[in-house]
């Protein structure tokens, strides 16, 4: 199934000409025309917004079946280990200290204290590779 064939398909089924579909999603024309053509493959985010305009959800334009499709139950996410950092112990207490000031401090303030943050490890991992 090429993307471009099945939103064409779609957007006629719906009776939305290009030009609705560009008004809706903000994209040009031309690039519709291209997308459904197949000289273009749209991004993650396009096809959300081409979905939106023709009112329906995204999985219809990956699959032709009239029912939404089975759903897997996937492995939920293990550590293999205990030993992640604030799982656990002082850590843990050290973790849910720095989320209860955090939740205090206003957004501009958690902005800096991240990039703080990132400087510091970025130095750390600097160090690490010198030795």
């Amino acid at each position: 199934m090429v993307i471009g064939d099945r939103l064409r398909a779609l957007r006629v089924e719906k009776k939305f000409s290009q030009g609705e579909i560009e008004k809706r999603t903000g994209l040009l024309r031309c690039y519709i025309s291209r997308v459904e053509n197949g000289h273009t493959v749209p991004a993650i985010h396009t096809l959300e917004k081409m979905a939106r305009a023709m009112e329906v959800p995204l999985y219809r334009l990956f699959y032709d079946g009239e029912k939404l499709p089975k759903t897997v139950d996937l492995p939920k996410y293990k550590i293999e280990d205990d030993t992640a950092w604030g799982q656990s112990g002082k850590d843990g207490r050290v973790l849910n200290q720095f989320r209860k000031l955090l939740r205090q401090t206003n957004e501009n303030d958690r902005g800096l204290l991240l990039f703080v943050a990132q400087k510091m490890a970025s130095k750390a991992k600097g160090r690490t590779r010198a030795k």
